[in-house]
């Protein structure tokens, strides 16, 4: 496949920017005093969390791949 530099290099740079916001905000939201219960378990609210991080980090990594793969073909 190929795409222009500058689309390539956006894919790049947006799954970058995904694989380093998202564990930052699951670090902050693991802080969060919602993330528990009273007896320590993950709540509701730190299970969605953790997969939409899940997710987002996987689908930064294959749109930087992606990128990468562009910009070297």
């Amino acid at each position: 496949m190929e795409l222009p530099v500058a689309w390539s290099s956006l894919l790049v740079v947006a799954g970058v920017w995904n694989l380093v916001v998202w564990p930052r905000f699951l670090q902050r939201v693991a802080k969060d005093p919602r993330a528990r219960d009273a007896d320590g378990r993950a709540t509701r609210f730190l299970v969605v969390h953790v997969v939409l991080v899940a997710v987002s980090v996987v689908l930064g990594v294959a749109v930087a791949a992606l990128g990468l793969l562009t910009l070297t073909s």
